[in-house]
């Protein structure tokens, strides 16, 4: 049989995860890989989690944990997730709050709610690439975010008008951005406030990496700055994705959507046409190890995670050749790396793998149209600090012997 005739058209549209690919040179030990975007295992509280799942099969609760359950999510932590918004400055309760298979879940079922063929998706210019590979199945046209360009309200309904349909949602990620490391300012999140209503648009806000700030001032969510505009969370256009597989385990895949209750119902039917819910079993072991280590568990993520990023980033200053520059994010998990124009990042890693063994993410894949091949992501959650020093070192020289030809011609 062909398969080819019978898929779907958004099926075209479907690209394999370049991270996916690059995850499997983890398993080759001569290789140093900057790649994933991936907490460090050896951070993961697995004395707690033990005994969380130990506990269920003790108290009784394993027929619960075994059994199907709400769609909206275990009711404990939902409450526990709405007290943690309330102190980043989102009032809201167990209602406000959808249990999701991973945020990436989330990205995909607001793909699937706000997005008709042809209608524009405003993101950033690089943004994350599963953000893309998730709102790319229902066929969409993209837009630069307004920290790109200084287009007006018009111009943007103009553009989207022209694409054969019109703007519908901004997607923000906002602190530490994968693949960045960069933060929006608050003066840049009320400007997209303020764009989101003249353009009568909603904004999803990827938080994955929020609680991950080394140094600098928080910054208010969007949601947050949003509610207080508005008085309340009901009258928001803010949705709010979180994740706990940057904070506590990636493998349990439990992440959330906070948003005003009519937004919350429509994902609810989604989901059990989906999936029904997610895992119960997963959900009552995460809230009982946040319940009882999240705070802690978050502080000794930041001590470690801040080491590697000012290492990775005194070990550029080093042995980067001239010409090539990067970000300096307060917190997260990624520095951003721009080369000379003329290099292809693909080809840089190419090179890099075959020559120096060592691996990143090219930046192409980070951008809607395929464009600006001179950028790649490093990610410094991974490596401790002096494979960090010796990774970067031999990425400095094989970045010196992609240069060393532009300088000769």
């Amino acid at each position: 049989m062909q398969w080819d005739q019978v898929f779907a058209s958004r099926a075209e549209r479907m690209k394999a995860s370049e991270i996916r690919e690059l995850l499997k040179l983890l398993d080759q030990p001569d290789i140093i890989s900057f790649a994933g975007g991936i907490p460090d295992p050896a951070m993961f509280p697995t004395d707690e989690f033990e005994a969380a799942f130990a506990g269920i099969f003790r108290d009784g609760t394993a027929n619960a944990a075994l059994q199907y359950s709400v769609s909206e999510g275990y009711r404990p932590l939902r409450d526990w997730i709405a007290a943690e918004m309330g102190k980043l400055g989102v009032p809201c309760d167990a209602d406000n709050i959808l249990i999701t298979s991973g945020s990436q879940q989330a990205l995909d079922y607001l793909g699937k709610l706000l997005l008709s063929p042809n209608d524009t998706a405003l993101v950033g210019w690089p943004t994350y690439m599963g953000a893309l590979g998730a709102f790319n199945a229902y066929e969409p046209a993209y837009d630069r975010l307004p920290s790109e360009t200084n287009r007006t309200a018009a111009q943007y309904t103009e553009a989207a008008a022209e694409a054969g349909g019109r703007v519908k949602f901004a997607y923000m990620s906002v602190d530490f951005a994968n693949p960045t490391g960069r933060t929006l300012t608050r003066a840049e999140r009320e400007r997209m406030l303020d764009l989101a209503e003249d353009l009568d648009i909603a904004i999803i806000e990827d938080a994955a990496y929020q609680m991950l700030r080394f140094d600098g001032e928080a910054i208010p969510p969007v949601l947050a700055l949003d509610i207080a505009r508005k008085g309340s969370i009901e009258n928001t256009r803010t949705i709010y994705c979180g994740s706990f597989s940057k904070t506590l385990a990636p493998g349990l895949r439990v992440g959330w959507v906070c948003a005003a209750k009519p937004v919350i119902r429509q994902l609810v039917l989604m989901k059990q046409a989906a999936d029904l819910h997610s895992a119960s079993l997963n959900q009552i072991v995460i809230h009982e190890v946040a319940t009882r280590i999240f705070d802690t568990h978050v502080t000794r993520l930041r001590k470690a995670y801040s080491g590697r990023r000012d290492a990775m980033l005194r070990a550029l200053s080093a042995h980067m050749p001239e010409g090539v520059s990067w970000t300096e994010p307060e917190g997260g998990m990624f520095i951003w790396v721009t080369v000379p124009e003329q290099i292809d990042a693909a080809d840089l890693l190419a090179q890099a793998l075959r020559t120096q063994k060592v691996a990143f993410v090219p930046g192409r894949a980070f951008y809607a149209d395929g464009s600006a091949g001179n950028n790649l992501r490093l990610s410094f959650s991974l490596c401790d600090e002096a494979t960090i020093e010796e990774g970067i070192r031999r990425l400095g020289l094989a970045i010196a012997d992609a240069v060393a030809p532009l300088a000769a011609a």
